[in-house]
């Protein structure tokens, strides 16, 4: 059993940025993926950016790529998203979830949500 609860949401201005973080409970932390994911308004949930097990090997989606960083720190239980030049179509809730599939691409693939933190975007 994971549980994930995500912080580090708020309101911010196109260009800027925030850092958005996911503490996991469990001392089997090392042995999930992470990813982050996120769902607007009327849209479905879409995958955001994935970390492997041992930090090595990140994965993002086209929109982020080069904008967001996704990172883990397994002494902490703790996987984080740096999020840069930000704009209005990132404003979104913001989930962090775990999977035993290394480098899981898709929602189907975790097991384990946290409950979500908002991020909004003004222009």
């Amino acid at each position: 059993q994971v549980q994930l609860v995500e912080s580090g949401g708020g309101l911010v201005q196109a260009g800027g940025s925030l850092r958005l973080s996911c503490a996991a409970s469990g001392r089997t932390f090392s042995s999930y993926a992470m990813g982050w994911f996120r769902q607007a308004p009327g849209k479905e949930r879409e995958f955001v950016a994935v970390v492997s097990w041992s930090g090595a090997t990140t994965n993002y989606a086209d929109s982020v790529k080069g904008r967001f960083t996704i990172s883990r720190d397994n002494a902490k239980n703790t996987v984080y998203l740096q999020m840069n030049s930000l704009k209005p179509e990132d404003t979104a809730v913001y989930y962090c979830a775990a999977s035993r599939v290394d480098e899981a691409p898709r929602a189907e693939l975790y097991s384990y949500w946290g409950q979500g933190t908002q991020v909004t975007v003004s222009s």
